[in-house]
């Protein structure tokens, strides 16, 4: 289930980088870095990411799922922070879900 996660993250940064065009996003692996520093994407390509991925995770997953809530906002490290941290994200809330 990770890799199919990990997947549809890549695919979206992928989608979302079609647009910014940033070296940086073209390679896509766990530790690429995403949003919060001055390597990652600005705060719109990552509400776009966002929606992007929450019609992507529900397609593939069959469940609807929040990506962005205050939990997430509030959290000490940021789920954004990285491709890997994002994909852990998701597979904790459809946990959450199933629970």
């Amino acid at each position: 289930m990770r890799d199919r996660t990990f997947t549809l993250v890549k695919a979206a940064v992928d989608e979302i980088n079609e647009e910014l065009d940033q070296d940086r996003l073209r390679n896509v692996r766990e530790e690429t870095p995403l949003f919060g520093d001055e390597e990652g994407i600005d705060s719109l390509s990552l509400v776009v990411l966002i929606a992007n991925l929450e019609q992507a995770v529900e397609e593939a997953f069959g469940v609807p799922v929040e990506l962005a809530d205050e939990k997430a906002m509030s959290r000490r490290r940021s789920p954004y922070r990285t491709v890997g941290a994002l994909t852990d994200f998701i597979l904790e809330q459809l946990g959450a879900i199933h629970e």
